[in-house]
């Protein structure tokens, strides 16, 4: 039998059992047949049985599979070869559920939760679940790629890269999906595929619950939560968390472009960059929004677009805790906080905090043409961006829409901003008065307050401005130009806001809505003022005399005062105003101007819509300004203002020659006239003058014979409203007089003159 056995060693096994055999157990020594005999026989026994057994089992049977026909040696091979086709999987695991077509997979895997990691790499001590795993780490510490293809001669560091690679060229998809008919290179892009019909994701996170499809894509986002970023750029010295992203990223280095585009010509760094922009050529826009039937290109602009819908901003600042929709925004506003501005222009030296304002920046110094022209108006932008933006301006197209109030806008930063009026969201403080602003913009214009700061300059009249839209603005009043005109009357405006304003007084909207009265205001400035008058704020204060005011640019008027600035002069009296809007009156008395603003019901023409509107309210007995003490109402809040001084006994402007005090400033100028005798308002007709030009203006429909105050009862007309007033106590009966001795004559009058 020992002589059998010896001769099927020798003569049947071949030449390499005896060569495994020296180099296992007799390392060291020269090929020697006989003592590798004698080891064979006495050290190898059972294994040289089992190997010859298994290689005469190879020769005398083959276990051929029935469905794709590939063969085994043995038959618990084929059992578990089958299990693919059929799906078996008997071996659960006990932690999480998961099942497995072999047992040693299954012992492989529960390695991962009781975190066992038995092999360690000596050069960076990694460790790693499995052997073969630890084998093929180590390869990339020495370079080694043994497996050579022979038809690209790429290599690779296992033979079994080098199989799944030879498919590309031969064709091979062995993994056929039986349920939508898909194949595939890879079993594990097969079985990642097959998650997209079952919806399984079985790699959860830990820390935020977000699940994945593939381990490796769990492990990339960990780096998310941990900051690992382990590849990292030799050129720069930037680092990232994927491969794949630090390998796009040196080809801005070298400039490499491999992706062509075969129509136009245009490279791309990216084959995914590339297979978007095929799809611009061909119209191709698969992915669709189910909310408002949008197109995309990309299924990552599409789950971007999602984020507008839901109002999720999943990405949180954590220095100032505003949140973002986009991983790339809050990568871009982190920049803000730490001052970084990476991106330098050769020329000039200025520096940018995005790659695209520094492209935009250059073609300022090559003078390139703005790339993007609109096709309506022939407009150019530096940005794609901001053409498309612009072309909303034609089409009439507003996709972003407040959830709150439903108006709609044409830029999704528009709406954010706009949702903040809403919440009360003012995270952007002002450091010096404290104040707060709902944009970063507008707290960086309102800090140019403070420093004093006027940067633009206007070349023809040396004015100075804060803003660079102030100074374009200002030099529409230089060149006439008023571009912006209304198609129902045909007037023409320098500011497409002011348009647009205009434009409401035709449609009769007045979007913005007081959340406490509920009046509405055609503009949102107004109604900011509006609001003031509720929480009594007038946060501008003159330095001079104490005088607080509800606008800033009321305080400046006012400041006018006291300095004796009056810049606005006319040319043909030389008298001089601190508002260009009172020249503008004032020259209509000199070119004989009729006053643009005429009442529909009684004629009555004014110089400002202001003054037009609160006449109306006259007409309409409309008196929305309500006493909370006595429950008066005006119809101007002004009047309201100075009833209040009533009940509060407040007369804070008092005579220096009698003591006797007033409620308003004018009051005591009109009262100064009588210590002085002056009476500047002189009658043309009759020579008799008067203290204010308000009693020569109703002295003077003596003269005229005009009664423009009509009662709506019996039609007679009064030359004065307050006469109008007073005959309405007839129709009404109301008898407000109550005579003193009232006990004994029991008599209520009209008139208080009638107590007399």
């Amino acid at each position: 039998m020992l002589l059998s056995f010896i001769s099927i060693c020798i003569f049947s096994l071949n030449v390499s059992i005896l060569s495994n055999c020296i180099h296992v157990f007799v390392v060291g020594f020269k090929y020697n047949p006989p003592l590798c005999i004698h080891y064979c026989v006495v050290l190898l026994h059972p294994s040289a049985i089992a190997h010859y057994c298994r290689v005469r089992k190879k020769t005398e049977h083959e276990y051929t599979c029935k469905t794709c026909g590939k063969s085994f040696n043995q038959l618990s091979h084929l059992k578990t070869h089958v299990r693919i086709h059929s799906g078996e999987r008997p071996y659960k695991c006990t932690v999480c559920g998961k099942s497995f077509n072999q047992s040693s997979t299954l012992n492989s895997h529960m390695k991962i939760h009781n975190g066992e990691r038995p092999h360690k790499c000596t050069v960076c001590e990694k460790t790693f679940i499995h052997s073969f795993t630890l084998k093929s780490h180590v390869i990339i510490h020495n370079g080694e790629r043994p497996y050579k293809c022979t038809v690209c001669r790429k290599s690779f560091n296992r033979s079994s890269t080098l199989k799944i690679h030879m498919r590309i060229h031969n064709g091979e998809r062995p993994y056929k999906c039986t349920t939508c008919e898909k194949s595939f290179i890879h079993s594990s892009s097969f079985k990642i595929h097959l998650r997209s019909h079952n919806g399984e994701r079985p790699y959860k996170c830990t820390s935020c619950g977000k699940s994945f499809n593939w381990s490796s894509d769990l492990k990339t986002h960990m780096r998310i939560h941990s900051g690992e970023r382990p590849y990292k750029c030799r050129s720069c010295g930037k680092s990232f968390n994927r491969s794949s992203n630090l390998k796009s990223h040196v080809r801005i280095h070298n400039g490499e472009r491999p992706y062509k585009c075969t129509v136009c010509g245009r490279s791309f760094n990216q084959s995914t960059h590339l297979k978007s922009h095929v799809k611009i050529h061909n119209g191709e826009c698969p992915h669709k929004c189910t909310v408002c039937g949008k197109s995309f290109n990309r299924s990552s602009t599409l789950k971007t677009h999602m984020i507008i819908h839901s109002g999720e901003r999943p990405y949180k600042c954590t220095v100032c805790g505003n949140s973002f929709n986009r991983s790339s925004t809050l990568k871009t506003h982190m920049i803000i906080h730490n001052g970084e501005r990476p991106y330098k222009c050769t020329v000039c030296g200025k520096s940018f905090n995005q790659s695209t304002h520094l492209k935009s920046h250059v073609r300022i110094h090559s003078g390139e043409q703005r790339p993007y022209k609109c096709r309506s108006c022939g407009k150019s932008f530096n940005r794609s961006s901001n053409l498309k933006s612009h072309v909303r301006i034609h089409n009439g197209e507003r996709p972003y829409k407040c959830t709150v109030c439903g108006r709609s806008f044409n830029q999704s930063t528009h709406l954010k901003s706009h949702v903040k009026i809403h919440n009360g969201e003012c995270p952007h403080k002002c450091t010096v008065c404290g104040k707060s602003f709902n944009r970063s913009s507008t707290l960086k214009t309102h800090m140019i307050i403070h420093s004093g700061e006027r940067p633009y300059k206007c070349t023809v009249c040396g004015n100075s401005f804060n803003r660079s839209s102030t100074l374009k603005t200002h030099m529409i009043i230089h060149n006439g130009e008023r571009p912006y005109k209304c198609t129902v009357c045909g007037k023409s405006f320098n500011q497409s806001t002011h348009l647009k304003s205009h434009v409401r007084i035709h449609s009769g909207e007045r979007p913005f809505q007081c959340t406490i009265c509920r009046k509405s205001f055609n503009r949102s400035s107004n109604m900011k003022t509006h609001m003031i008058i509720h929480n009594d704020e007038r946060p501008y204060k003159c330095t001079v005399c104490g005088k607080s005011f509800i606008q800033s640019s009321i305080l400046k008027r006012h400041v006018m005062i006291h300095n004796g600035d009056f810049p606005y002069k006319c040319t043909v009296c030389g008298k001089s105003f601190n508002q260009s809007c009172y020249l503008k009156s004032h020259m209509r008395i000199h070119n004989d101007e009729q006053r643009p603003y005429k009442c529909t019901v009684c004629g009555k023409s004014f110089n400002w819509s202001s003054t037009l509107k609160t006449h109306m309210l006259i007409h309409s007995g409309e008196r929305p300004y309500k006493c909370t003490v006595c429950g008066k109402s005006f119809n101007q809040s002004c009047n309201l203002k100075t009833h209040m001084l009533i009940h509060n006994g407040e007369r804070q402007y008092k005579c220096t020659f009698c003591a006797k005090s007033f409620n308003w400033p004018s009051n005591l100028k009109t009262h100064m006239l009588i210590h002085i005798g002056e009476r500047p308002y002189k009658c043309t007709f009759c020579g008799k003058s008067f203290n204010w030009p308000s009693t020569l203006k109703t002295h003077m429909l003596i003269h005229s014979g005009e009664h423009p105050y009509k009662c709506t009862v019996c039609g007679k007309y009064f030359n004065q409203p307050s006469n109008l007033k007073m005959h309405m106590i007839i129709h009404s009966g109301e008898r407000p007089y109550k005579c003193k001795f009232f006990i004994l004559c029991k008599r209520q009058l009209y008139l208080c003159n009638d107590l007399l």
